[in-house]
């Protein structure tokens, strides 16, 4: 009985280094986890945009607009499309940079900064996106509508038009929510894990 009480006592004291060992394996695993789930955030980025180019290489909208005689409108697209790039190079590049501020060991309360800026850029990245998505669409059916003699046509009467914008209306919702639903799934995972990260560190650093 005599050692079980002074086995005891020895746990007692040295409890509280016990608890510090443990806080640190906790930081550098969570510190793990948030790095490979950012490093994922910028591969996923990276093969979106690679994704995006390609398509556009198949599309071109410079044949379209020369059989229509508006070819004054091709150096505008290609200025809208450098934008984008530029854009979007410039969120992949912050993703970069919000990978290696992660990767790199730093204290408890840095790397909850570090989350939660991570977490504002992607969505702030999605929103562009939605946006890009329902202003390429909204210029498209205007460009069908007032470039192409047929649509331009059957658009003349005031009933018809009513109905073309309705119908147009309905697809930009249904695509653009399509898009939300799937960088919710894709990036929502992912961003739901980094708070579960933030919210663990914040116990550890209370």
């Amino acid at each position: 009985m005599e050692e079980l009480d002074l086995l005891k006592k020895d746990w007692k004291k040295n409890e509280n280094s016990f608890q510090q060992i443990s806080e640190v394996d906790i930081y550098k695993m969570i510190h793990k986890k948030s790095s490979s789930i950012v490093k994922l955030i910028l591969i996923i980025s990276i093969l979106e945009m690679v994704l995006w180019a390609g398509i556009s290489m198949f599309y071109n909208s410079d044949d379209y607009l020369i059989k229509t005689h508006n070819e004054y409108l091709i150096d505008y697209f290609k200025y809208i499309t450098i934008f984008n790039y530029v854009v979007v190079i410039a969120f992949i590049l912050m993703f970069y940079k919000n990978y290696r501020a992660i990767s790199t060991i730093t204290s408890t309360k840095q790397l909850m900064k570090d989350i939660l800026k991570t977490r504002k850029t992607v969505k702030w990245y999605v929103w562009y996106n939605l946006a890009m998505i329902a202003v390429s669409m909204v210029i498209g059916f205007v460009l069908v509508f007032s470039l192409d003699p047929r649509i331009h046509q059957l658009t003349s009467k005031h009933n018809a038009l009513l109905i073309m914008i309705a119908f147009c209306t309905i697809c930009i919702v249904v695509i653009v929510g399509v898009f939300w639903l799937f960088y919710r799934l894709l990036y929502g995972i992912l961003l739901r894990k980094l708070y579960k990260n933030y919210n663990e560190l914040k116990k550890i650093d209370l």
